[in-house]
């Protein structure tokens, strides 16, 4: 993969892969240090990662990893210093929509938690959540069907205080 393609993955994910790790997470700037995390090591495997089917699945499970070493390193009471990789890109201010699901989401099992932001927000289908997160198809929809049926009381609470 070259500068340019890089550059270009680079403009169009990363904002999406924030976004995806943010939900999944719970922490903004957890999210922002482990997507760029990813792409520090997407730069320094850019032949792995141009031959990649999915680049932005290979960032993402990237990602992810570093976020669950991250907090492993947090538990045992060792944290690695903060590293960024070039300039920032500004987020887009987040809605209360938002912020109201991400902590609906921070209340699931991880595993649920998973799944559901990546089917529903990294908008991928079944089959390659099962992939990604190296789940049987059928353990994904079960998931996926607890997660929904946690999430609708949460939901439906904050929904129910912000019309009043």
């Amino acid at each position: 993969m070259d500068t340019g393609a890089f550059d270009e993955l680079y403009h169009a994910a990363y904002p999406r892969l924030v976004a995806q790790l943010h939900a999944m997470l719970g922490s903004r700037d957890e999210a922002e240090e482990c997507v760029q995390e990813a792409f520090a090591r997407g730069w320094q495997h850019r032949a792995t990662l141009g031959r990649a089917d999915h680049p932005e699945a290979w960032l993402r499970t990237t990602a992810y990893r570093f976020a669950v070493s991250r907090w492993r390193k947090v538990v045992r009471g060792r944290r690695s210093p903060d590293r960024a990789v070039g300039p920032t890109l500004t987020a887009p201010e987040v809605s209360a929509d938002h912020v109201a699901l991400v902590d609906a989401l921070a209340t699931l099992p991880e595993a649920q938690r998973r799944a559901l932001v990546l089917h529903y927000v990294a908008d991928l289908p079944v089959e390659a959540v099962a992939r990604e997160t190296g789940s049987p198809v059928g353990t994904v929809k079960a998931r996926l069907s607890r997660g929904r049926a946690a999430l609708l009381p949460l939901l439906q609470d904050t929904a129910g205080r912000s019309s009043s």
